[in-house]
Parts: C-alpha cells; structure tokens; sequence
C-alpha cells in the first residue's frame, strides 16, 4: 500500500439477500479504484463466506421492499404490488418465492449474483475477515468457507480500522 492509497473498512453483518449486495459491491467499487479494502463478516453476514451462498430476501422485516414482477410488459412491471404484513409473514414459502422474484430482477436487469460480486471482491485484491468469535459461536468451521479467508476477532479488524479512512457497518 503506498501511503497515498486509501483504506476502506467494511463490517458485513446481515446475510439476506439485499443486504449482502452492499459489502461485496462497495468492497468491489473501493478496490477498483484502488482503494485498499477490508470486509469483517461477523454474526448472519459470516455465510456470505460459505461456498455456497444460500441467501434470502424476508419481505416481512423489511416492509419498504418494493415488490415489481420480474416478468411481463413494461407497464406491468412497473406496478409496485404492496403485500401485507400479515400475507408475507405468514404464507409458507413467501421468503422463498420473493427471493427468486428478486434474483430474476437482478438478472433482468444486468446485475451480477452475490457469488459474482464476492468472486470479483477476490480478483481485486479485498481482504475477508471471518469473525472467530461468531465462527464458535454459530459452530461454523474453516472448511465451511471460501479459500483465501482469514480469521481473527475483533482487535484484528479494528487494528486496520484505526487508520481507515472510510469505515462502514453494514
């Protein structure tokens, strides 16, 4: 790092699918503009290290989710379909259903998938830390990630942190 480069400090903490975009494309976007970059993945954003990421979106905690059909005419696609509280909380396999709504926007609209972000996070040169602590807690273990993770607590983070010139939680 030359001392003219910035530093960036992320801490991943939520695992859904809208939120595990964040991290991986401002992590993405920081090193492409050559920024050094850290991301700590602690407590539910610690799967967003598995091999396989299995991430969903849960319209009943977030009821500002826009909810736009992936498919049909422009104008249909437009509608913004308000679902109830007590309709998404409730019906078996809505979480499921908006999920695959959701990648299908994405992929309608060009977005890359998590796995892609995250791949690209690695090519550029960003660091993952996996939180120990959650590790042990949650019985994750090394063999359950991605290569190239590092792992450590805390002080391992907030020791890069201290001189970031960006910090984010996420």
């Amino acid at each position: 790092m030359s001392e003219s480069q910035k530093k960036v400090a992320l801490i991943a903490s939520q695992g859904t699918l809208d939120w595990a975009y964040p991290p991986f494309i401002l992590g993405s976007a920081a090193a492409a503009m050559d920024m050094e970059v850290v991301i700590f993945f602690t407590f539910y954003g610690l799967p967003l290290l598995n091999k396989k990421i299995e991430a969903k979106v849960s319209p009943h905690s977030n009821p500002a989710m826009p909810m736009k059909m992936p498919f049909g005419g422009k104008d249909f696609q437009s509608i913004n379909w308000p679902v109830p509280n007590i309709l998404s909380g409730n019906i078996p396999g809505f979480d499921t259903l908006a999920t695959s709504l959701m990648k299908e926007t994405f992929k309608s609209k060009g977005v890359a998938t998590i796995e892609e972000l995250r791949e690209l996070c690695i090519d550029c040169g960003v660091k993952f830390i996996a939180c120990q602590m959650t590790m042990d807690v949650f019985g994750f273990t090394k063999d359950d990630f991605i290569d190239g993770v590092d792992f450590g607590g805390a002080a391992m983070f907030l020791e890069y942190a201290a001189d970031a010139d960006i910090q984010l939680f996420i």
